[in-house]
């Protein structure tokens, strides 16, 4: 397998996981659990590629989101129910870019110091991966949302 290959195959593997982690926070079945498995492992691998073709984390997450709504919607809502959203929700949680947050938060946490070094440069640096973090969550939440409302038939 390529180098490629295996980056995808990893990070479908802890997309997966992560899911998984989250529906049984979800308080999810057994057998549902596996639904948000596969959901995570094709959320993480569809925004992996797209990072790969040089998308921005943005547009990959829509992507991701999108795909993974469609998937769990569209042809698992028979099987599912109502709760196929739910399942698309817990797969694509996993694409949330915590070392932004993370980053954004510390930046922030840097400049209420006695002695702030670089004040301007951290307030730059926190704002823009603050503002990744809001992006990446609105283009999630449109990745969800689109797909739930085109493909709502009239019994949903």
């Amino acid at each position: 397998m390529t180098r490629l290959a295996l980056h995808i195959l990893q990070q479908a593997l802890f997309g997966g996981f992560a899911a998984a982690g989250f529906g049984v926070l979800f308080n999810f079945g057994r057998d549902t659990l596996i639904w948000c498995t596969a959901s995570g492992m094709l959320a993480l691998a569809t925004r992996t590629t797209g990072l790969a073709f040089g998308w921005s984390l943005e547009g990959a997450s829509l992507a991701a989101a999108a795909a993974v709504t469609t998937c769990t919607v569209g042809i698992l809502r028979r099987h599912l129910g109502t709760s196929a959203s739910a399942i698309a929700v817990a797969g694509c949680i996993p694409m949330i870019p915590g070392a932004f947050f993370a980053q954004a938060l510390l930046g922030m946490f840097d400049l209420t110091t006695a002695n702030p070094v670089n004040p301007a440069e951290t307030l730059v640096i926190s704002t823009i991966s603050g503002l990744r973090v809001v992006f990446t969550v609105f283009a999630i939440g449109a990745g969800i949302s689109v797909p739930v409302h085109l493909l709502r038939g009239r019994d949903f």
